[in-house]
């Protein structure tokens, strides 16, 4: 399975020149296995996607962990949802209060979009997600609800005997500097226990998250310790914060390998990158 990370910032785009090491584009990850294919999010990093090239096969599967704008931001200007040939799959979280094609079409309408969902010209499709399995080929993926404002779902992606995690917004606990010992306490850690490849959340340093308890997202530590409870791989750390510099992550991230050696490789996701699972 290949993994292509098109767009590794987190909460909004950016552009600057002190931005371009590790890319500015807001989520979205495609996965690859043989002619298979499937996204998540669908931030302003899925525009970088060759449609015409990789996608002939008239279906597209996005898989979206929520409704922030930076997950979805790429979504409105995504080509295949104006192919009138094109079967678009929209899979996303399950909210109990409104449907999830009510939800999209709050972004996808006037004032904030020309057009309506309903005038949108591809054969759109919207699947509502909780807790389950689904199978799309020879990809098996499993939601799970985890803890960042939303609802937000996380994913695990299996393809033969490689298995991948996707937490790009995600506070395995709440207000600790330290995971809970106790496994069932931990959001997340079933869907990443012992992947070959985790992608994950860290926004913040471990001095800022102090400051910013609750909102959703964790620290370079915090992440790299959720990887270690999990027994996973590999480490991608993910979501950079976009007021963060390159030089600033890159800081941040030495710091973290100073601290303390970790029995599993970690590095920073970069925009464009491929890693090979």
């Amino acid at each position: 399975m290949r993994v292509v990370l098109h767009g590794t910032r987190g909460s909004y785009p950016t552009s600057s020149a002190d931005n371009q090491t590790y890319g500015g584009n807001t989520p979205c990850v495609e996965l690859i296995a043989g002619e298979e294919r499937i996204i998540l999010d669908a931030g302003t990093g899925i525009l970088g996607i060759n449609f015409d090239k990789h996608y002939k096969g008239g279906r597209l599967d996005i898989f979206l962990t929520h409704l922030h704008m930076d997950h979805i931001q790429g979504l409105a200007f995504c080509k295949p949802l104006f192919n009138p040939k094109m079967e678009v799959n929209l899979w996303g979280p399950k909210d109990s209060s409104e449907t999830l094609k009510a939800r999209l079409n709050q972004y996808l309408s006037p004032p904030l979009f020309p057009l309506p969902l309903r005038d949108i010209p591809s054969q759109l499709k919207i699947h509502e997600l909780a807790n389950s399995t689904t199978q799309l080929g020879g990809f098996t993926i499993t939601s799970e609800y985890i803890s960042h404002p939303g609802p937000t779902l996380g994913y695990r992606v299996q393809h033969g005997d490689k298995a991948i995690c996707y937490l790009p917004d995600h506070e395995p606990v709440i207000g600790k500097s330290k995971l809970f010992s106790r496994e069932e306490w931990v959001s997340g850690i079933a869907l990443a226990r012992e992947v070959d490849l985790l992608i994950h959340d860290a926004q913040y340093s471990k001095k800022e998250y102090k400051g910013k308890v609750g909102w959703g997202h964790s620290s370079l530590n915090m992440a790299a310790r959720f990887g270690a409870k999990s027994k996973v791989k590999r480490l991608v750390l993910f979501h950079h914060d976009p007021a963060h510099s390159d030089e600033q992550i890159t800081k941040m991230y030495q710091k973290l390998l100073r601290k303390k050696d970790y029995d599993f490789p970690i590095e920073l996701a970069t925009q464009g990158q491929e890693i090979e699972v």
